[in-house]
């Protein structure tokens, strides 16, 4: 069984478990949702530049850092709870003072703006898919994680810094699954390696357009049973797949929902080469044990609908089959006792290593 701890970093320092080496806060180091702990980020040659919260200072040397967790994220787009829930593990995870954290905003929809900040669109080929953004057509959402990631590559300012994790939960899972996949910098930056952790995603870009056939786990009658029994906490595997009836959903092999009619980042790019990537990159699926309800923000879309009754199946079937049939070396892993809350999966004892290599 997990042992849950999803109290704010404050009262976890104080009612945390003993430990044999406790964890410090480095002085000066960033641990809460500040304005002090903001930083902007330029993307291109453009004036447009987003939001991002920051453990460490982005643009000042830091030889104590050896690795970056990028926290995206989701549909609320409310990046100063996700890097409490980062700071709070890292704290969890004695990770602290090598790492650094950091959430970015994706300003979409009507959300209140600085100067020159992106805005992108929060439906279709949005944020969460690389979408080009409403305030600059030369930029697209994929590409702001593109200089984040070159920001941390940065031997000047991390010299010791050897590992970025990519991470987001449900909207922000969208984003991280289909970052990993289409991303142009992955094996770029010399001594670095990147991993992705896809969590609780309502959707995936599908790399065919076969989907999961209703039977088996990926029975609508009896999907939301996965959480129960002695079987719960194990990643299930009873999913078979065929074609998809498309009169049901004209889209759902369309960009973002599968590989056709590539658009934004990903425009111009080879679906066989996206497969490739997509196996070829480490990562991990982290799935809710009882998210299997349609809430919080549910996509009940058909194009979503296609690919599972619940989050959790939508997630079991496509590690399943990218494993199976794509060769890939992914991992996955069932979050015992968690529904759809980033707090109740990123501080997991389990996870902790995942997040924090």
């Amino acid at each position: 069984m997990r042992k849950l701890i999803v109290f704010p970093l404050a009262i976890a320092a104080a009612c945390a478990p003993a430990r044999t080496s406790a964890p410090v806060v480095p002085a000066g180091q960033c641990t809460h949702a500040v304005v002090t702990c903001q930083q902007w980020i330029s993307v291109g040659r453009s004036p447009g530049r987003s939001l991002v919260y920051s453990s460490h200072r982005l643009d000042q040397p830091d030889r104590a850092v050896t690795r970056a967790l990028v926290m995206i994220h989701g549909a609320s787009r409310n990046p100063d709870d996700y890097f409490e829930t980062a700071t709070a593990a890292a704290f969890l995870a004695g990770a602290l003072g090598n790492t650094v954290i950091i959430s970015p905003r994706f300003a979409s929809g009507d959300d209140s703006v600085a100067a020159n900040e992106l805005r992108w669109a929060s439906r279709g080929n949005s944020w969460r898919s690389g979408g080009v953004a409403t305030t600059d057509s030369s930029t697209t959402s994929f590409n702001f994680m593109d200089e984040i990631v070159k920001t941390l590559g940065n031997k000047k300012n991390f010299p010791n810094l050897t590992k970025i994790v990519i991470a987001g939960h449900s909207a922000g899972g969208q984003f991280a699954t289909r970052y990993a996949m289409v991303n142009k910098v992955h094996g770029t930056l010399p001594g670095v390696t990147i991993s992705y952790v896809v969590a609780n995603p309502s959707s995936y870009a599908w790399p065919v357009a076969l989907r999961p056939l209703r039977v088996g786990d990926a029975d609508s009658a009896t999907a939301a049973n996965a959480a129960l029994g002695a079987d719960g906490e194990k990643v299930h595997t009873k999913y078979t797949f065929g074609p998809f009836d498309s009169t049901k959903a004209p889209s759902y092999n369309r960009w973002p929902a599968g590989l056709a009619n590539l658009s934004g980042y990903a425009a111009g790019m080879n679906a066989e080469q996206l497969r490739k990537q997509l196996a070829e990159r480490p990562t991990t699926y982290l799935l809710g044990q009882v998210d299997v309800l349609p809430l919080g923000g549910f996509d009940s879309s058909p194009n979503a609908m296609a690919q599972g009754p619940t989050r959790r199946a939508r997630g079991e079937a496509f590690f399943k089959y990218v494993t199976e049939h794509l060769g890939a070396k992914h991992k996955a892993m069932i979050v015992s006792e968690c529904g759809h809350n980033n707090r109740c999966v990123f501080t997991t004892d389990d996870v902790l290593p995942v997040i924090f290599p």
